[in-house]
């Protein structure tokens, strides 16, 4: 690794450990030439998932995104901060873990509703009405009606 002060090319590792995400090791390295201190951290390199939106545009998969997602679906129910974070873990870890490197937004938003649903049934009609576009109440009648058999 090379020294971020004096551009020295060789640096030796003084101490290794995971980080505090446990996804990463922190290491403290020494730089022989200058003698200054520094941090690393090493993390696995993966091929980011790929969203299909629904003009065919593409882009990255964003965490961030879902989480204001749910977090709007569930504002002002009684769903803790814990749930919510537990929700968008098991929302991105349901789509990071697909054969697929391309998925749709529309299966996304399946993966959304589905649950939303086992968390809060307000939570998921609040987010399939603006997620289906619900035009009018007839339509929003009968996605409850699908919910409540």
């Amino acid at each position: 690794m090379k020294c971020p002060y004096c551009g020295h090319p060789d640096t030796r590792v003084i101490d290794s450990r995971p980080a505090e995400d446990n996804n990463s090791i922190r290491r403290r390295r020494s730089c022989d030439e200058c003698g200054k201190r520094f941090t690393t951290y090493e993390k696995v390199e993966t091929i980011p998932l790929i969203v299909i939106k629904k003009d065919n545009n593409r882009e990255q998969f964003d965490r961030a995104k879902i989480e204001l997602g749910v977090l709007r679906a569930c504002y002002k129910r009684p769903v803790s901060a814990e749930q919510i974070k537990k929700t968008v873990d098991e929302i991105e870890l349901d789509v990071i873990n697909r054969e697929d490197k391309e998925i749709p937004s529309s299966k996304v938003g399946e993966i959304v509703m589905e649950k939303l649903r086992e968390l809060d049934p307000v939570a998921y009609v609040r987010f399939a009405s603006v997620y289906r576009e619900f035009k009018d109440v007839n339509t929003f009648m009968e996605e409850l009606k699908k919910f409540l058999k």
